[in-house]
């Protein structure tokens, strides 16, 4: 079964803001124990944690975005962002690299790992 690939940018940005909802369930579970207010307040705050760490997820995918090499997909025509040797395009999902020893392999993350810089 293949998996399903998507651009590294995009994924990061799904994780942070899955932490913003998450933080939001764990805040929501705190009101169930309104009669102990210790408890409920451990919720609250760890659920501000995640909030908090969803903030700071956004702003290094935010900074990181804007050292990304920018590029023409050569399907859908469209700039996208590449972080790391190959990576997918933003739209289309088309497999990108900027390695041209790469070029005609099959798609695999495991290309941008240093320990497989001889491949």
């Amino acid at each position: 079964m293949a998996r399903k690939y998507s651009n590294k940018i995009n994924k990061i940005r799904t994780f942070a803001l899955s932490l913003v909802f998450i933080g939001f369930v764990i805040m929501y579970l705190g009101i169930f124990f309104k009669t102990n207010v210790v408890v409920m307040t451990i919720f609250m705050l760890l659920g501000l944690l995640a909030i908090v760490a969803s903030t700071l997820v956004y702003f290094w995918i935010g900074m990181l975005s804007t050292k990304a090499l920018q590029v023409i997909c050569p399907n859908c025509g469209k700039p996208t962002k590449i972080l790391g040797r190959v990576d997918m395009c933003m739209y289309c999902r088309e497999p990108l690299t900027v390695d041209p020893n790469l070029e005609g392999k099959e798609f695999d993350e495991k290309y941008n790992r240093k320990r497989n810089t001889n491949d």
